[in-house]
C-alpha cells in the first residue's frame, strides 16, 4: 500500500517525536527510512492478517465443532489468546534487555508461527484415524496455547517498536490505514476460506488443512517484511534522561540521581500514574464484559441455528468490510478530537448489540437483513474501539517504561477477557439464566457499566464534554 506520509516531510525526523515526546532527542532517522518502515509494516499487517484468519476465528471454531467440542471448550479456545497475555510484562522486560527490537521480535515470532506445523501433523494423524476427536481437540488447544504464549512474549516489544517509528501526529491516521489494509485482507480471506473449506471435494478436514498451510506461509512472509523496517535500540529510551540529569546536577549528586531514575520500575511508576490506573480499570472491565458473550455469537449460528459455515464466514466478512470503511475516518477523527469520544460513542453501540442478537433467528428477514446489520455494526464499532484504545495507551504510557506499560496492560486486560470468556461459557449451561439469552443480557449491562471510568480519564488537552472538539473534527488542514 502506497502511504502518503506528507507529515514526514523533512530530510530527517527526530526520535524525540516518536520515542521521547517530552525528552531530549536521542538521534535522527531519515524521513525516507520512516516511510519505508511504515510501508513495510503495512504489508506485514496484510500477511499477518492472512495468518491470523486462517489459524483462528470462525475456521478454527468450526474445526472444533466438527470434533464435537462443547460450548465451554469453545470458550476456553477463545480464552487462550487472552490468557497468554499474562506473559507480556515478562516479554517487555526481556525485550528491553536485547539491543535490537527487530532481532528480538524475530526470535519470538518465528517459533510462534512454526508451531502451527504441528497442528498440520495432528490433522494428518487424525485423518488416518490414529487419534480420536478428543485427542485432536486437546492437540489443537495445546498448539494454540504454545503459539499465543510465545507470541505474547513479543507483543509489547512490537508495539513499543511501532510507537518509536510512527510520528506522534500521524498515529491515528497511520494505524487507521494499516488496519484498513489488514481488514481488507480479512474481508477477502475469511469469505474465500469459508467457501473453500465448505466446498472442498475431499471434505472440510483436508480443505482446512490446506488453508492452514497457506496461513503458516503467510505468517513467515510477514516476518520477512519486518526485516525491511528500521531497527530501534531499546536502551536509547532511557539513556537521554540519565545524561540530562547528569549535566544539570552537581557532581556529588549526579550519579545518585541517575541511579534512582534508572532503577525505578514500571510498577513504581504506575503506582503514581492516576491516568494509567483509570485506563487499566476501564480496559479490564471492558474486556471482561465484551468477551462474556463475544465468542458465542458464531457458535450460536453454527451450533444452535445450524447455519452453513460459508454463510457464517460471509457474515464475518461484513465485519471486516465495516472495519475497512470506517478505520481511516476514525483514525483521522481520533487525531482531531482525541480517543475518548469515539470510545464512549461506539461503546454504547457495542453495549446494545448483545440485546439485538436476541431478535434474530432463521427466518429470511434475519438471514438477509438482521444478521448482516449486526455484523456490520459490530465491525464498525470494533474498528473505532480497537484503534482508539491502541492510540490511548500509547499516548498515556510513560516514555521510559513504554514496553512494560504495554505488557502490563495486555496482561491485565488479557486475564479479564479470558475470565469473561470462561465465565460466559459456564453461564451458558445455567438453565436458570436462560442460556445464551441471559448471557447476552448480562453482557450488555456490563458493557455499559464499563464505560464509566472513561468519564474520569482526561489526557492532557482532551475534553470529553467540551464543544471545541467539533471544530477540530471539521478541520481538514492537517491531512495525510
Amino acid at each position: 500500500m502506497d502511504l502518503d506520509l506528507n507529515i514526514v516531510n523533512s530530510s530527517q525526523i527526530e526520535l524525540q517525536d516518536a520515542i521521547l515526546p517530552k525528552s531530549t532527542a536521542i538521534g535522527r532517522i531519515p524521513a525516507s527510512e520512516i516511510r519505508r518502515s511504515l510501508k513495510a509494516s503495512s504489508i506485514d499487517g496484510v500477511f499477518a492478517a492472512i495468518f491470523s484468519n486462517l489459524t483462528s476465528g470462525v475456521l478454527l471454531s468450526n474445526f472444533l465443532v466438527n470434533l464435537q467440542a462443547n460450548s465451554f471448550e469453545i470458550g476456553m479456545l477463545s480464552a487462550i489468546p487472552m490468557l497468554a497475555n499474562i506473559v507480556q510484562p515478562f516479554g517487555a522486560w526481556l525485550g528491553d534487555r536485547f539491543n535490537s527490537r527487530l532481532r528480538y521480535c524475530s526470535s519470538i515470532y518465528f517459533p510462534a508461527r512454526f508451531v502451527w506445523v504441528f497442528l498440520l501433523l495432528g490433522i494428518a494423524l487424525y485423518s488416518r484415524d490414529l487419534i480420536d476427536d478428543r485427542s485432536m481437540a486437546i492437540w489443537t488447544m495445546v498448539v494454540v496455547a504454545v503459539s499465543h504464549l510465545l507470541g505474547g512474549l513479543g507483543s509489547a516489544t512490537w508495539l513499543s517498536w511501532m510507537a518509536a517509528l510512527v510520528p506522534r501526529q500521524l498515529r491515528g491516521r497511520y494505524f487507521g490505514i494499516r488496519n484498513t489494509a489488514a481488514n481488507l485482507t480479512n474481508l477477502m480471506v475469511v469469505a474465500i476460506a469459508g467457501v473453500w473449506v465448505t466446498n472442498y471435494p475431499r471434505g472440510e478436514l483436508e480443505g482446512f488443512a490446506i488453508a492452514l498451510g497457506v496461513g503458516i506461509v503467510a505468517g513467515f512472509i510477514s516476518m520477512v517484511c519486518q526485516w525491511q523496517m528500521v531497527d530501534v535500540h531499546p536502551q536509547a529510551q532511557i539513556q537521554p534522561v540519565t545524561s540530562n540529569v547528569e549535566r544539570n546536577s552537581t557532581p556529588e549528586h549526579s550519579l545518585t540521581t541517575s541511579i534512582v531514575l534508572q532503577s525505578e520500575s514500571a510498577i513504581a511508576t504506575i503506582a503514581k500514574d492516576r491516568h494509567f490506573q483509570i485506563f487499566l480499570l476501564y480496559f479490564s472491565l471492558w474486556m471482561f464484559a465484551l468477551n462474556l458473550s463475544a465468542p458465542f455469537f458464531n457458535l450460536y449460528l453454527l451450533q444452535d441455528l445450524s447455519i452453513d459455515l460459508s454463510w457464517v464466514t460471509l457474515y464475518n466478512s461484513l465485519t471486516s468490510a465495516a472495519n475497512l470503511a470506517l478505520l481511516i475516518p476514525f483514525g483521522r477523527w481520533s487525531d482531531a478530537i482525541g480517543n475518548r469520544i469515539p470510545l464512549v460513542g461506539m461503546g454504547l453501540v457495542m453495549a446494545v448489540l448483545p440485546l439485538l442478537w436476541l431478535a434474530v433467528g432463521t427466518d429470511n428477514l434475519s438471514l438477509w437483513l438482521g444478521l448482516p446489520l449486526l455484523y456490520i455494526l459490530n465491525g464498525g464499532a470494533s474498528a473505532a474501539i480497537d484503534l482508539c484504545i491502541n492510540n490511548l495507551q500509547i499516548e498515556i504510557s510513560h516514555h521510559q517504561h513504554q514496553a512494560q506499560y504495554f505488557g502490563i496492560t495486555a496482561a491485565i486486560s488479557g486475564i479479564s477477557g479470558a475470565l469473561g470468556t470462561v465465565v460466559g461459557g459456564g453461564l451458558v449451561g445455567i438453565d436458570a439464566l436462560g442460556g445464551l439469552t441471559g448471557l447476552f443480557a448480562i453482557s450488555s449491562i456490563l458493557r455499559l457499566l464499563s464505560l464509566i471510568p472513561l468519564l474520569w480519564l482526561q489526557p492532557e488537552g482532551e475534553q470529553l464534554l467540551g464543544m471545541n472538539w467539533w471544530g477540530r473534527l471539521m478541520n481538514r488542514s492537517d491531512s495525510v
